[in-house]
């Protein structure tokens, strides 16, 4: 018996159409027919057949644009060499960029996290004001610890 190896991509949704301040409202089945229509148009049957039994879009969070896709080993080179060509999930227009392939879903998770770590550090360097900084400081902590259990329990 030979296990299943899966390839977990993590790309970022960003719209033209649609402000960073607001959530897309993207269902990861929306991400996985766009997926497959791309990947027909470029890899044809054999690519849509290779990825098709493997292929899932694992999560897709609207807040922070961020979904992570699942693939075997393999024929995941179809699905990154796709996602750059893929322009419309549905019928928002849509600029998908891949931040980070890896082997298990619990490294997606914590890339997330550090993505997000300098995401933020970005943003603290850029503030001004000292009214900004707490501003920022008050909002991160109010995250409890339950938060970020059910955000691991959702992922996981």
């Amino acid at each position: 018996m030979v296990r299943f190896k899966n390839r977990y991509i993590t790309v970022e949704i960003s719209s033209p159409n649609v402000p960073e301040c607001k959530p897309l409202s993207i269902k990861s089945a929306a991400i996985y027919e766009a997926l497959l229509d791309i990947i027909q148009h470029l890899h044809g049957d054999f690519g849509v057949a290779a990825v098709k039994t493997g292929l899932v879009a694992k999560y897709c969070n609207e807040n922070t644009r961020i979904a992570i896709i699942r693939s075997r080993h393999g024929p995941h080179q179809f699905v990154t060499s796709s996602i750059p060509f893929l322009t419309k999930i549905g019928s928002l227009k849509v600029i998908l960029r891949t931040l980070h392939v890896g082997a298990t879903l619990k490294h997606s998770f914590l890339f997330i996290q550090k993505y997000h770590r300098q995401f933020l550090d970005s943003m603290w360097s850029n503030l001004t004001t000292d009214e900004d900084k707490k501003a920022l400081e008050v909002a991160m902590t109010e995250f409890t610890k339950a938060d970020i259990a059910m955000l691991k329990e959702k992922l996981m």
